[in-house]
């Protein structure tokens, strides 16, 4: 199968950049911002940076697996089906790092750099880390020093709370468990020895629920002062979606729906966040 055009190829590259985590990232970031009444240039130039970061990984993702996705016949991707050529991908993650690089360290070096480093992480995740016991390590990586590229970004160069990047990191952990185990199967099939791979799906189910947890845990009782009500009650749907995502891993099968519970978590944390005292 060739390549198609127009509109089509438009959404193939949609489609290959992991259209719903890079706009969760994204969104997530621009909100933590806003949250500190931060200038809307700002805002906006953290948005961009993060967005061009996330479909630079979200693409060198898909043209690194291509020929993994395409051994184990994975339809969904547009590169593995044939519906993108390697070459198309490839050009467009390094166009996208590009941007990335140069919309960072117009944040200022100090922020441009940590969030630079963010994304090198996840590129090497990538290349290399995603197939050894280390797999976890981008991710915990990544989201932790995440909070702290966008504090330094806002006006008088803040920079985040312990817990904001204890939280984020524990949030990547549980992220990456999610996003792996339905993959468990086709990735043992191609060579992939991930952290999830050697302690297998239940292990991995359950290691995601506690980090996941965790996060909602650290952000509700972290902050000074005793605990809101509506931060309380965050709590209990936080730990309400991990469970039912949780239950969906464990029954097995391929769907994605335990990750987007593990996104959708996250987006109660960063709720959380943005009513917090985050930045010191």
């Amino acid at each position: 199968m060739g390549e198609r055009a127009g509109g089509s190829r438009v959404v193939d590259l949609a489609l290959a950049c992991h259209p719903a985590p890079a706009a969760a990232v994204t969104v997530f970031a621009i909100a933590m911002a806003a949250g500190t009444d931060a200038p809307v240039g700002t805002t906006a130039l953290i948005g961009a940076a993060v967005l061009a970061g996330q479909l630079s990984v979200g693409w060198s993702n898909d043209w690194i697996d291509a020929d993994r996705d395409a051994a184990v016949g994975r339809t969904d991707k547009p590169v593995g089906a044939g519906r993108l050529t390697v070459a198309t991908v490839r050009t467009a993650a390094l166009s996208a790092a590009t941007a990335c690089v140069v919309l960072s360290l117009a944040l200022g070096w100090r922020p441009g750099l940590v969030h630079l480093a963010t994304v090198a992480s996840a590129w090497a995740y990538n290349v290399r880390l995603k197939s050894t016991v280390w797999s976890w390590a981008p991710y915990a990586f990544s989201f932790g020093f995440l909070p702290l590229g966008i504090a330094l970004a806002l006006p008088g160069s803040p920079v985040a709370t312990w817990w904001a990047m204890a939280a984020g990191a524990l949030l990547g952990i549980g992220a990456h468990g999610a996003n792996v185990v339905p993959d468990l199967q086709d990735d043992r099939a191609t060579g992939v020895r991930g952290l999830p791979h050697r302690v297998g799906g239940t292990a991995t189910s359950i290691g995601t629920a506690l980090a996941l947890v965790g996060a909602t845990v650290l952000v509700v009782l972290a902050p000074p002062g005793p605990p809101r009500a509506v931060a309380a009650a965050a709590l209990v749907g936080a730990v309400g979606l991990t469970i039912a995502g949780t239950v969906l891993a464990l029954g097995g099968g391929r769907h994605r729906l335990p990750f987007l519970f593990a996104i959708a978590v996250a987006a109660v944390d960063v709720v959380l966040l943005v009513g917090s005292d985050w930045v010191a």
